[in-house]
């Protein structure tokens, strides 16, 4: 899992030759980066569901909507969590492999 291979690479202790923590750091911030725009776009996707549903309530009362909305409601706290948490966790990274290639 991408968390558990940033907090490894977090975690992991300084090496005499840092270029091979570097390139891993490199592919693993790319794959970070390039899953944390996937999260926000499923939020932005979200985001647009809500607004239909909260539109058609509107129109009309309806029980399915509103259990619609409250799980759509749900999935984007989720991708909120996750979201924050990974780009946390990439800034941590890119600052770890900053202060290797200037010990480098």
């Amino acid at each position: 899992m991408l968390i558990d291979e940033i907090r490894a690479l977090l975690a992991a202790p300084s090496p005499d030759d840092p270029r091979p923590i570097l390139e891993r750091m490199d592919a693993t911030l790319t794959e970070g980066y390039a899953q944390a725009l996937q999260l926000e776009a499923e939020r932005w996707r979200i985001e647009q569901q809500i607004g239909e549903i909260i539109a058609g309530l509107a129109a009309e009362t309806n029980k399915r909507k509103t259990a619609q909305l409250a799980a759509l409601a749900r999935r984007r706290t989720v991708a909120d969590e996750h979201i924050v948490s990974l780009r946390t966790l990439l800034a941590l990274l890119r600052d770890r492999r900053a202060a290797l290639r200037d010990a480098a």
